[in-house]
């Protein structure tokens, strides 16, 4: 109810359950003192199969007492926790505070598991079986749904064993995205560049500069549109960590390769996002798991 952004439906909502309540309250006090025409055996003259009669006894009083107290739980239980529109309760009750709970909980079992690692540095814990496996299952929890099982990635969603970092790929890098995350832009650049065919000389020239195919004549006719992206990537294309601008010349393509790719790319710009971990994972976990990362490009040997 708090995402209403009129307090009309928290009233509406509020009211309707209280009036029904009500209702139920004041249907069962009717029909208690309502009675019905009957005949001096006490049978409402209703009969079914020749000889089957209704009669008009009352419910009986557990029955009734049932109903009161579905009743009165019903208002209890509305008074001391959510359900009238936007009213919190007088418990405070919340799902998120209950999962946070749980949360809380599972944290403080495993606590003392990973504080066998807060004392060793990342290059022992790649060597350490047990730190080993325990990232190993942090990633696949956490991380394999967009960077792949094998963490090697997929368009869009960069390889993390391949030793290319777009902010860089030190624990205390990798550490900073997983715990804050990450926002990349690139906003489009085409009329930057100029018209559409100066953009294609513009994707040939980038290309030029990993050695992939690429026209000749329209990379040294692209060179000069360059500049419109040498803010970010630099003069020589080699990209730029502090602001997540990849090297252009390594040929790694993390959204697409080719033309095509480039030249949309250019035109459209593109937005990526990781989100951030710092609020879903403790300071223990990230600093297993940076580790972890680190050690898939580095590969350090067990001991």
């Amino acid at each position: 109810m708090s995402d209403f952004t009129s307090g009309f439906w928290s009233i509406f909502i509020a009211s309707v359950t209280i009036l029904s309540i009500l209702a139920c309250g004041l249907l069962l006090w009717f029909s208690g003192k309502a009675r019905a025409m009957t005949a001096h055996d006490n049978t409402t003259g209703h009969v079914w199969d020749g000889d089957l009669r209704e009669m008009n006894n009352p419910l009986p009083r557990w029955w009734v007492w049932l109903f009161v107290i579905t009743i009165v739980f019903a208002l209890v239980y509305l008074a001391l926790y959510p359900g009238l529109g936007s009213s919190a309760g007088q418990l405070g009750w919340t799902q998120i505070g209950e999962y946070q709970k749980e949360v809380d909980k599972g944290n403080a079992a495993v606590a003392p598991l990973y504080a066998r690692f807060a004392a060793m540095s990342p290059e022992d814990m790649s060597r350490d079986p047990q730190a080993k496996a325990i990232g190993e299952r942090l990633f696949m929890n956490n991380c394999s749904q967009c960077h792949g099982s094998d963490a090697r990635g997929s368009k869009g969603f960069p390889n993390l064993t391949d030793g290319d970092w777009l902010h860089g790929g030190t624990p205390d890098k990798i550490t900073e995205t997983l715990t804050q995350g990450r926002l990349g832009q690139m906003p489009p650049m085409a009329a930057a560049v100029g018209t559409a065919d100066d953009v294609k000389n513009l994707a040939h020239y980038v290309l030029s500069l990993s050695d992939s195919p690429h026209d000749s004549l329209r990379a040294n006719l692209g060179k000069s549109k360059f500049t419109a992206c040498a803010a970010c990537h630099g003069m020589d294309g080699k990209g730029n960590q502090a602001l997540g601008a990849p090297n252009l010349t390594d040929d790694i393509w993390l959204h697409g390769y080719g033309e095509a790719a480039i030249v949309a790319m250019v035109n459209n710009g593109k937005v990526n996002q990781m989100p951030a971990q710092g609020e879903k994972l403790t300071e223990g976990q990230i600093k297993v798991l940076a580790s972890y990362v680190w050690g898939l490009s580095n590969h350090v040997a067990a001991k």
